[in-house]
């Protein structure tokens, strides 16, 4: 039975699935359990440039109000942080983490000579390149090159989305990409797609490969699925995509799997119109579902092993656009959240709306530097072979 590659790919939803499958996957199909202090990562993507001056407000800020006078939030209806920030009324969640110092802000994180591109921006976070730099690599998925060279026991990266972004693939690894463990276990055991793993035949390489990952997927899923049944969460979430994401997400950090990084995206923040409106949306399904997410790792002991961080490829312009939203901009904000914090509160200066470049934020640090600071600090892994460069540590893990 030979399928030509064309054939192939349209059998079905798997056949993406499967392409995103780790050759290492397999190595858990022996159970181990996850020894307590095992580090988990959670990463959570604002797709569309989310505005950060929106996020953190500098309340006592007049510049900020001046350039905003409609779509400035008042300092009476920000979430007070300090005299000279609030957060965005629409996470409260978000509040009461910070008040008990399980929330860290980092501003003004960005990268020299920006790109307001979407897609291009977006790529020079997910790969940690530099602006004129094209990699075809993700941070994570470098990270998981590095960790499996002579390893005895490989690691693994899972993002919850129908494709894998590129921050996920490596040169030889890859994280795994799905919505559901239980859809990934039904769709691996339709006959149709055993059929045509039993009777591959040899034939050209790119082929080859995709009826080995196929293989491999299907060997796996039951493994995976089994893993999420292990402890099913017992917490209630909201009827949100992010919070059923970070549900399944909760349920397999409960369980015995090896999984260091989990991926997740929320948007689009894209919000060039109207902006009060989406991103009062989106921030209140962002801050439902934290909700219910840290309170499920509390329960179940698991919130100091865990660290959440947010990011978007670019912030936005300072001043407002005539359409009551704001355009593509530069630097950001970044949001940490976990049970164990170094540096809690804000770690660094509210951005200095005073000195602006052509009407955009200025970056004070490298994202670099805390993708760094997260692979040394919390994942213990080798950054300088992982991003290609030395960069300074920052202090909040």
């Amino acid at each position: 039975m030979l399928f030509k590659r064309r054939e192939f790919i349209q059998t079905g939803s798997l056949a993406s699935a499967s392409l995103m499958l780790p050759k290492f996957l397999k190595a858990f199909e022996n159970k181990q359990l996850v020894p307590p202090g095992n580090k988990v990562m959670v990463v959570i993507q604002f797709s569309g440039g989310n505005d950060g001056l929106n996020t953190v407000i500098p309340i006592n800020n007049d510049i900020y109000y001046k350039e905003r006078p409609r779509l400035g939030i008042p300092a009476a209806n920000a979430l007070s942080l300090t005299s000279d920030a609030g957060l965005n009324p629409a996470l409260t969640a978000f509040k009461e983490l910070y008040d008990n110092g399980n929330l860290s802000i980092l501003n003004s994180v960005g990268y020299p000579n920006p790109d307001r591109s979407h897609f291009r921006s977006m790529d020079i976070w997910q790969s940690a390149s530099n602006a004129n730099e094209y990699v075809s690599t993700g941070w994570v998925g470098r990270y998981l090159d590095a960790q499996c060279k002579g390893c005895d026991k490989p690691t693994q990266a899972v993002e919850i989305d129908d494709m894998l972004s590129l921050a996920l693939k490596g040169n030889s690894q890859k994280g795994l990409a799905f919505t559901d463990p239980r859809r990934l276990y039904s769709s691996s055991n339709e006959n149709f797609y055993k059929e045509i793993s039993n009777h591959h035949e040899q034939s050209e390489a790119a082929v080859d490969y995709l009826y080995k990952t196929m293989r491999d997927t299907i060997s796996s899923a039951k493994y995976i699925f089994e893993q999420s049944k292990l402890r099913p969460s017992a917490q209630t979430y909201p009827s949100t995509k992010l919070a059923a994401n970070l549900k399944t997400i909760a349920s397999l950090i409960m369980s015995d799997i090896n999984t260091k990084v989990y991926y997740v995206s929320l948007g689009s923040f894209d919000t060039h119109i109207n902006q009060a409106a989406q991103q009062t949306r989106l921030f209140t399904e962002l801050n439902d579902a934290i909700k219910a997410f840290t309170a499920d790792l509390k329960k179940n002991n698991r919130f100091d092993d865990v660290l959440i961080m947010t990011f978007s490829e670019f912030g936005r312009r300072v001043s407002q656009n005539a359409s009551n939203g704001t355009d593509h901009g530069t630097a950001n904000n970044m949001f940490f959240i976990g049970g164990n914090l170094k540096q809690k509160g804000l770690i660094n200066a509210m951005p200095n709306l005073g000195d602006l470049n052509s009407g955009d934020l200025k970056h004070q640090v490298d994202f670099k530097a805390v993708y760094a600071t997260l692979l040394h600090n919390w994942l213990n892994a080798d950054d300088e072979t992982i991003l290609g460069k030395k960069y300074p540590y920052l202090d909040f893990v």
